[in-house]
């Protein structure tokens, strides 16, 4: 069978949209693909570049978290988002209102990880690939 999915498209329901934008938008630098006001409400939807959707089992969620934050925490939905040094984004992310909640650490399958909690609550991992030196 021939994949028919095109776009993966995550959509979060927020209580502080414009927060929310300005935390996506600003802090972790995604761009803008469509926006809009309307009557009866507003949107923005955001650019992330390549997705996948990775399924876990929960053993696997929780040995997750017990490897970045110390204990199970990160629920149903987890964004795990590939960025060129996990450490300073999770700096740029705190200093725009996130909480840091465990890392950074280096995982079994050499990835720098630091867990972050953006404002509108969703649990962000961070994550660089390492080479074989670390």
């Amino acid at each position: 069978m021939t994949n028919p999915v095109r776009t993966l498209q995550i959509v979060l329901t927020v209580e502080n949209y414009e927060e929310a934008v300005a935390f996506y938008r600003d802090a972790l630098g995604l761009r803008i693909v469509e926006s809009w006001d309307r009557e009866d409400g507003s949107g923005t939807i955001l650019e992330v570049g390549h997705a996948t959707l990775e399924l876990l089992t929960v053993r696997q969620t929780e040995a997750v978290d017990r490897i970045e934050v110390g204990e199970p925490s990160s629920g149903k939905v987890r964004f795990a988002l590939e960025v060129d040094d996990s450490v300073v984004t999770a700096e740029a992310l705190a200093s725009a209102g996130a909480e840091k909640i465990g890392g950074p650490v280096v995982t079994p399958w050499n990835h720098r990880n630091v867990r972050m909690r953006a404002p509108d609550g969703m649990q962000l991992t961070l994550f660089t690939v390492l080479d074989e030196n670390g």
